[in-house]
């Protein structure tokens, strides 16, 4: 191979790499979402991107509890009348640091599982599997569903002292923009 045109696939290698790590670190949002007839209920699978600042970081490492919300909202558009809301509805994760154990640990209400660094912590938002939303009952077969989702740091979790923190740092306004999504139901696809 002539050493121009290494050289060349070498820079457009460096190039690629360079555009992948500035689109990773770019703003939160939204990848993708997923929804899944399972058991009975519909479930929501989705991919997040969401990057923490430095000043997110260095408050987690010193044990300050971090509240991620995802909330997703599903209607069933009507032609003569406002949109039928089927489900509204969040669902929270907390992120603490313990000191003295040295463990990070994400939870859900009561649940709370042990990890070993912040971002593996963060796996669990990053990355939704199976959020039962909606029974599938309540779901018609054939007709179109619209839906729309979002994941924030919920800052009205937060302990008092952080909350007026919170309110005049940008850094603790993290949140990706809703989401749109649509799908619809066939009758192979519920149960019997």
């Amino acid at each position: 191979m002539p050493l121009r045109r290494m050289l060349f696939l070498v820079l457009c290698f460096f190039l690629s790499m360079a555009h992948a790590q500035e689109e990773l670190s770019g703003d939160p949002r939204i990848l993708s979402i997923e929804p899944v007839l399972s058991e009975g209920w519909l479930n929501v699978d989705a991919e997040v991107h969401l990057p923490l600042s430095d000043e997110l970081r260095y408050s987690a490492e010193r044990g300050v509890t971090l509240y991620f919300t995802a909330d997703i909202e599903i209607t069933k558009p009507r032609s003569w009348w406002f949109d039928k809301e089927i489900i509204k509805t969040q669902k929270t994760w907390r992120v603490v640091y313990n000191a003295l154990t040295r463990q990070w640990r994400i939870g859900t209400g009561e649940l709370s599982l042990p990890e070993a660094s912040l971002d593996d912590a963060l796996s669990l938002v990053r990355h939704i599997r199976h959020w039962a939303v909606v029974p599938s009952a309540e779901l018609a077969t054939g007709e179109l569903y619209t839906g729309r989702m979002r994941v924030r740091l919920d800052t009205s979790l937060l302990a008092r002292p952080f909350r007026v923190h919170a309110i005049n740092s940008s850094a603790w306004s993290l949140s990706t923009p809703w989401k749109d999504f649509s799908f619809s139901i066939s009758d192979a696809e519920l149960p019997r």
